[in-house]
């Protein structure tokens, strides 16, 4: 990279504080765009630490210029959709711009993403009754992506095992038969690239389950858990609606609340969570041990961080107890916006010696997960 290049970074990077002393950078009318459209928001940061903004250059754009929307529209046009969508929801969650706080027309135009499903549901209680109807409208466009990437994925693992007898139509990566596909185009053996053309993939199909599982959901909703919760929520409302799963739903943080009647709506389950500080993780899984009925055919899946607030005995002595009553017991670790676990180790170590199985994975391999301990 050129130190020209390195320098129209900095600057970018920077801000107008390093105007002056960067004045060599060669900006474009492009990168002026760039610069004033970082500056809009990111320059809240100065007066967030009662500093005041530096006066513009060629490329100045007071506040007083610019509308929330007409930033949102511009940035929309000028950045990835990955930085943007990152940029819309530090705009909500961490500058507050008041005109997409005010304005339901405008939060319905924004990019529906689970960053913005957590800023909004993190400050729903301080909007008006017009926006939160505009609210739960993104909400459900969240919701109703992530389902869209989700739902063939745990269809296909819970709705039956593969039976290898059987060929499907239905091309589904979990149900790929590799044997089958490299024995039916062995005929198609490219000799200078020395490969394999599949030109006729093979799949299994599935055998439905006769008798339903119980999978008991239980989901930490104290404040670091927004991500899981949301995830839950979709997986929650997914499972709910295969005929071999009966779902009941559980969230806490000191308290315990049983959503069970709400699983099978994850927006409503989003819009009812209250997400707190303390955490009891011990009267949650003791509440969720008492909602068991067949043992062997019961699913517990803890999803949390495993930051125990409470003396950690009663929390220890109920999944014990639920071991070796032969509940399925699954600790699922939670998961940061980048898919990083973050989790405390020590106790999941101990929940592990206490017979629950425990791992950090995303909502695609819980669903095979799940799969495995049913089968």
């Amino acid at each position: 990279m050129s130190s020209e290049e390195t320098l129209r970074r900095w600057r970018l990077i920077l801000g107008r504080y390093a105007a002056q002393p960067l004045s060599q950078t060669q900006f474009s009318a492009g990168d002026w765009k760039l610069d004033q459209s970082l500056e809009y928001l990111y320059g809240r940061e100065y007066e967030g630490r009662g500093l005041a903004r530096p006066n513009g250059g060629p490329g100045s754009l007071d506040p007083s210029q610019l509308r929330a929307v007409d930033w949102l529209n511009r940035s929309r046009s000028l950045f990835p959709q990955e930085v943007f969508e990152r940029m819309q929801t530090q705009a909500i969650d961490r500058y507050q711009l008041t005109d997409l706080l005010s304005d339901p027309a405008v939060l319905r135009s924004l990019d529906a993403t689970p960053g913005l499903a957590k800023a909004l549901l993190g400050m729903r209680g301080r909007l008006s009754g017009q926006m939160r109807d505009a609210v739960r409208e993104v909400i459900q466009k969240t919701v109703d992506e992530i389902t869209r990437k989700l739902r063939n994925d745990f269809v296909n693992a819970l709705v039956g095992r593969r039976n290898r007898m059987r060929r499907s139509h239905i091309k589904s990566a979990q149900n790929f038969d590799a044997r089958a596909t490299i024995a039916a185009n062995l005929k198609h053996y490219d000799v200078e690239r020395k490969q394999i053309v599949i030109e006729h993939p093979r799949f299994n199909a599935r055998v439905k389950r006769n008798l339903p599982w119980d999978v008991v959901l239980c989901v930490d909703q104290s404040g670091s858990m927004m991500d899981s919760v949301i995830y839950s929520a979709v997986i929650a409302g997914i499972m709910s609606s295969l005929p071999a799963v009966r779902v009941k739903l559980v969230v806490f943080d000191t308290s315990v609340v049983d959503l069970t009647h709400l699983a099978h709506d994850p927006v409503e389950v989003l819009l009812t969570v209250q997400l707190g500080g303390g955490t009891d993780i011990g009267r949650a899984v003791a509440y969720c041990e008492s909602l068991v009925g067949n043992p062997q055919r019961t699913v517990f899946a803890l999803i949390s961080d495993f930051m125990e607030g409470a003396a950690p005995g009663p929390l220890l002595a109920a999944v014990q107890r639920m071991a070796q009553s032969r509940v399925k017991l699954l600790g699922l670790a939670a998961l940061d916006e980048s898919a990083n676990p973050v989790y405390d180790r020590q106790m999941a170590q101990r929940l592990a010696d206490k017979g629950m199985h425990v791992a950090a994975l995303t909502p695609t391999h819980f669903a095979q997960w799940l799969a495995e301990v049913m089968n």
